[in-house]
């Protein structure tokens, strides 16, 4: 092999390197959304829970609260999924 085609190779190693590192952060990126609204879910469920047990939230409003998160759910994980099946495709070119 000549000194160029090495070079060749050692680019296009690199930049599918680069590639996979890029991936790999956007897919850490979106897991760590992923977590973020899994916490605020999280803490309004248990505040919700508090302010029912001090009788201070009307169940028609928690019901609407219920209704809003799992609307949000919904999308975070389709968010997710969808990157996820990009990283996946990304990885296997």
């Amino acid at each position: 092999m000549s000194v160029n085609s090495d070079s060749q190779v050692n680019i296009m190693e690199q930049r599918h390197q680069e590639e996979r590192e890029t991936a790999a952060q956007e897919f850490q990126a979106a897991l760590d959304e992923l977590e973020d609204m899994l916490l605020q879910e999280q803490y309004i469920e248990d505040e919700a829970a508090q302010k029912l047990h001090n009788g201070s939230v009307s169940d028609a409003r928690l019901a609407s609260e219920e209704e809003d998160l799992a609307a949000i759910d919904i999308e975070a994980f389709e968010d997710a999924v969808a990157d996820i099946e990009q990283y996946l495709a990304e990885r296997q070119l």
